[in-house]
């Protein structure tokens, strides 16, 4: 199977997930980027859930039943299916790579353990302008399916359902009945690239890099290898 012709594969803007750093305190953005999760096939699907919750308590006087109490609205859920397959390299280990990177997300990361606040990364699912489906979450559960083998037994192809669940938060400007948190970018540094010039080219402002420093957990300023991915925060999140 050539890549690309499975579901919208074909489409030239891919699926991805950043795995981030679980945040220290009580902060609702992520901590620094982990890595990208990039998509091979962009999902044939997406399974988008939210609950209500209501309360009925019965009374003995009510003939038809008391009136339901609406008790509030949980966050979202997102089912990912990600498609893997590496059919073409049937000694290689790519696909086992892949899915142990997955289930790494229900995980607690070392940098948590040692903040002490142990916890699993926080994850951004994005896939271009496709905003419902965009939020800050954690990775409830992965299931791998290996559905093909090489000749050494190592898995070449595998299909992972991931359930992800909300982390809501509320911003500056945001719908507090939402729970739905701004968009963020993800950036690949290029030669030439600074904190400062990315901060004047996304929010108008030199001096909001500290954000952008803050939110990659950026330690030296000066120094952006090329080819890093850093997560811009949305313009709503940065402190004047």
């Amino acid at each position: 199977m050539a890549k690309g012709s499975r579901g919208a594969g074909s489409s030239l803007v891919r699926a991805t997930l950043a795995i981030h750093e679980p945040p220290v305190g009580y902060s609702t953005t992520p901590g620094g980027l982990i890595r990208t999760f990039g998509f091979d096939f962009n999902p044939a699907q997406l399974t988008l859930a939210r609950r209500a919750q209501w309360k009925a308590t019965p009374a003995p006087v009510e003939r038809d039943g008391s009136l339901p109490e609406f008790m509030g609205t949980e966050p979202r859920e997102l089912g990912v299916e990600v498609f893997l397959d590496s059919s073409d390299e049937p000694t290689g280990n790519t696909v086992l790579k892949k899915v142990e990177s997955l289930l790494a997300c229900c995980e607690v990361t070392t940098k948590s353990i040692a903040a002490k606040q142990p916890s699993p990364p926080w994850v951004v699912f994005q896939w271009g302008s496709f905003s419902t489906a965009r939020f800050t979450a954690y990775v409830g559960s992965v299931d791998a399916s290996y559905t093909l083998f090489g000749t050494t037994g190592v898995p070449i192809r595998a299909t992972c359902r991931l359930q992800l669940h909300e982390i809501p938060s509320r911003t500056k400007g945001q719908n507090p009945t939402s729970g739905a948190l701004t968009a963020q970018r993800v950036h690949r540094v290029v030669a030439g690239d600074s904190l400062q010039s990315l901060a004047w080219r996304e929010y108008g402002d030199a001096s909001a890099w500290r954000a952008i420093a803050e939110a990659n957990a950026v330690d030296d300023p000066a120094r952006l290898p090329t080819g890093v991915e850093l997560v811009l925060p949305a313009a709503e999140e940065v402190r004047p």
